[in-house]
């Protein structure tokens, strides 16, 4: 009986330790999209908020879908 309890508190342990990594890694994931949102919110200087069009040398109006 001993040794059951000892394996059902390492059991727990291990849950506890995995959701804890499990938290550390999506918070860590949260952090970089936050990180690259506010990157892609940066204006550039003189530059409108939704940056710069490359049209790729085709003119002034392109051809629709």
């Amino acid at each position: 009986m001993f040794e059951y309890e000892l394996h059902r508190m390492n059991h727990a342990q291990l849950v506890r330790e995995a959701a804890a990594e499990r938290l550390a890694h999506q918070a860590a994931e949260t952090a970089g999209a936050t990180r690259g949102l506010r990157r892609l919110g940066r204006r550039g200087g003189g530059q409108d908020p939704e940056g710069r069009v490359n049209d790729g040398g085709r003119g002034r109006f392109v051809r629709a879908a």
